[in-house]
């Protein structure tokens, strides 16, 4: 007789596997679970027969299991708010007036530079709840509002303390060419050099999962970023790139030839770009709370990253600055109505296609040997989860095989 820690039964299945069905959909099936690991999923009738007496059961009575979701891209460790400067941008204000007068991200990392470990860790606290209140179970956390070592290993010591202490899983991301800081006014050479410097010691602390670089016209040029991918390609970090957001620079490319994990906002992005990140099995990470909250209008190339099979993930992009939604059910609606992708993309998006986009291979779709990582939810069908927003159909969620409590 198998034994199991826990049994879920009478549950509609959207592994989001390929299974040549819409979701990887199994109907009146059942799931279980041993050591945090999914031991079991498949229809209701092929359990293997387990101790019923002794192994909770849970009779989801036709409710949706979905695999945990996953927000790969946030900037979620941070101090201070840009709402004044939201107010004064509806008042007329332009970027470039608010920048002069100090806003923008230097307000960001000035605020974040004052904040301690405690007070840095209480405000990511509460936006991690928000985002497991939706059915989230992992979340990347990039660094970059320190710009120097000191505060950007206090940044990544924050994710650390949340990955210990929060029921979510972190990973953390070093993003110290995000900007410019005051120290290094006018002198972008000098700034990467410091970043390259910076990578080895919070690499010998175990703070980075990832190196992430800002490669654009107000960010960093290719050649920028492609030294500090070489300090992270000599470390054996993967890398990843905000790229083509503001116009077609070359990040992405550059990205692909260091196989990348990812390449985010791509809204520029051309054929040649998209070729590249298939070659290369780079995942295009669409942001499409960043591309309404500053009003864009260049679409990122769906139909070239369907032509080219280059997986796609959503994620918040959650910032103070041009992306303050700490909802993963948004951006899949967001990606729906915005971007026009199908319900079933945008949920890949958010399992499969992310935990891809974080090089994590143990989570991501309900399968056996996967992180026992699953949300179940009181649905009619998957696609309601990107179609209504507002309302919480999350009825459990369960971290590597714990049920989680949740807050209504």
């Amino acid at each position: 007789m198998t034994e199991f820690d826990a049994v879920w039964l009478n549950a509609q299945l959207a592994t989001m596997s390929d299974t040549g069905k819409p979701y990887g959909a199994i109907s009146d099936g059942a799931l279980a679970v041993k050591d945090g690991i999914i031991t079991y999923v498949g229809p209701k009738a092929d359990l293997p027969a387990f101790d019923a007496l002794a192994t909770p059961l849970y009779d989801l009575q036709g409710q949706w299991v979905l695999p945990g979701f996953i927000d790969c891209h946030t900037h979620l460790v941070y101090a201070g708010s840009r709402a004044n400067e939201f107010e004064l941008r509806l008042q007329g204000a332009s970027y470039q007036q608010i920048a002069a007068a100090g806003g923008g991200i230097a307000s960001t990392v000035r605020a974040t530079r004052e904040a301690s470990h405690e007070t840095l860790f209480t405000l990511a606290k509460d936006r991690l709840n928000a985002l497991q209140a939706e059915g989230v179970t992992t979340v990347e956390i990039k660094s970059g509002y320190g710009l120097d070592l000191a505060n950007e290993q206090k940044i990544l010591e924050v994710a650390a303390l949340l990955d210990a202490h929060h029921p979510l899983s972190i990973k953390k991301t070093f993003l110290g060419a995000h900007a410019l800081p005051p120290e290094f006014k006018d002198d972008a050479e000098g700034y990467i050099a410091a970043v390259c410097q910076m990578l080895p010691t919070l690499h010998n602390q175990q703070l980075v999962d990832a190196v992430d670089v800002f490669c654009e016209g107000i960010g960093f040029s290719v050649a920028q970023s492609r030294k500090v991918f070489a300090a992270a390609k000599a470390l054996g970090l993967p890398v990843k790139a905000h790229a083509e957001q503001l116009s077609n620079l070359g990040g992405t490319a550059l990205v692909a030839e260091f196989a990348g994990l990812s390449a985010d906002h791509i809204e520029y992005l051309d054929d040649a770009g998209v070729a590249a990140m298939a070659q290369a099995d780079t995942v295009a990470v669409l942001l499409p709370g960043a591309y309404y909250f500053l009003r864009e209008t260049q679409l990122p190339p769906i139909a070239l990253l369907r032509q080219y099979q280059v997986p796609m993930a959503i994620a918040t992009d959650l910032n103070p600055g041009t992306s303050p939604f700490c909802s993963l059910q948004l951006m899949l609606n967001m990606a729906c109505t915005l971007f026009r992708l199908t319900p079933e993309e945008a949920l890949l998006g958010v399992t499969k296609h992310a935990a891809k986009a974080l090089g994590l291979a143990d989570r991501g779709t309900l399968a056996a040997g996967m992180r026992a990582d699953f949300g179940c939810y009181a649905i009619s069908q998957p696609a309601e989860l990107c179609y209504q927003y507002g309302v919480k159909p999350l009825r459990q969620l369960v971290i590597g095989g714990k049920i989680c409590r949740l807050e209504h």
